[in-house]
């Protein structure tokens, strides 16, 4: 684990920490995986735990059963760093689990168990833990259901009240909605709490598709994010903001398992604020902000040459490594977001 820096802000993330069981065999649907490898996940659990590894502040709260799975999840978190002050455990629900496998076409199929992640309630989340925030961190899946869903806008708020930068992962699963409907509604009204938007291509052609890529941004950056940034798998990520905007190069890796890989990005784009500033890296000159996209495609990239996501996230020894490589994908111009 990378050395911490003392003052650097504390990142908090909120939301779902679940069991991921990853298919042994990639290539296939889970109907044909022949065994499932068990992995602490959740994408906000895995930005906290990603932080944490490459040296910075994090804090997680969320909602586990009072089961030996929530006690692995809890001790997990706590064992890479993470501060479990706003872990709940629920009495009357088992912990989430997902099972997930690549198929052949390289999509992720995905079968979620919804469990004591979606029960958490605002009268549980200590106030206290999110006011220490510097940075605020949530996402989508917490959105889907009540009463998660009124516990992290009424978070987000208080976050962005105590002068918090507000980070959103899109991060859409369709099969945890009632319908997209829903989905684009509930993320269309937290967008104005939001200071920064990532999603991957998919997910913005979800909500702007159709047009040329930068004219979706500027539809999601006109319901109120500073900045939009927008991952492009191997090929690396496109950012919009007021001042700028452009692609960030990827990194050519040898990828087996792409669980995880937006969440390893998202948390050292974090992990980049907390130790640049925010004011500086968001709203500074267009080299800073680069440098911190170029360490979050890397540590994306990184992210896919393991299974899992927490166990796939980089250190800081590996994402310096390879940021010292010189092996990286040409992205070319004129992307479309894709609906």
């Amino acid at each position: 684990m990378a050395a911490r820096t003392a003052d650097m802000p504390l990142v908090v993330c909120l939301g779902e920490v679940l069991i991921d069981f990853v298919s042994l065999r990639s290539g296939v649907d889970l109907a044909h995986a022949p065994g499932f490898q068990r992995a602490a996940g959740g994408a906000p659990a895995n930005v906290a735990v990603g932080i944490a590894r490459l040296g910075g502040r994090a804090g997680f709260v969320g909602k586990v059963g009072r089961d030996p799975f929530g006690e692995f999840l809890c001790a997990t978190l706590r064992g890479f760093g993470v501060d479990v002050a706003g872990l709940v455990f629920e009495e009357s629900a088992l912990t989430t689990l997902a099972f997930v496998s690549l198929t052949a076409g390289g999509e992720r199929d995905f079968v979620f168990y919804r469990g004591a992640d979606m029960l958490l309630r605002s009268d549980e989340v200590d106030g206290r833990v999110v006011s220490a925030a510097g940075l605020f961190h949530f996402g989508s899946v917490s959105l889907s259901r009540e009463p998660c869903r009124s516990t992290t806008i009424a978070a987000a708020e208080a976050a962005r009240r105590a002068g918090c930068l507000v980070s959103f992962d899109i991060n859409l699963r369709p099969a945890l909605w009632a319908g997209e409907a829903e989905a684009r509604q509930v993320v269309a009204d937290v967008l104005p709490m939001v200071d920064l938007a990532k999603m991957n291509d998919d997910e913005l052609a979800a909500f702007a598709g159709g047009v040329p890529l930068p004219e979706a941004c500027r539809r999601i950056r006109a319901r109120g994010p500073r900045i939009v940034v927008v991952t492009l798998g191997r090929r690396g990520c496109f950012y919009q903001r007021e001042l700028d905007e452009g692609f960030v190069a990827g990194f050519r890796v040898r990828a087996i398992d792409t669980t995880g890989a937006g969440d390893a990005f998202m948390a050292a784009v974090l992990c980049g604020l907390a130790r640049g500033g925010v004011g500086n890296v968001l709203d500074g000159g267009r080299d800073e902000l680069r440098r911190v996209l170029r360490m979050a495609n890397a540590a994306g990239a990184l992210a896919t040459t393991r299974r899992g996501a927490i166990p796939a996230l980089p250190t800081r020894r590996r994402l310096d490594q390879l940021l010292r490589s010189t092996t990286r994908s040409a992205i070319p111009p004129g992307r479309r977001a894709r609906g």
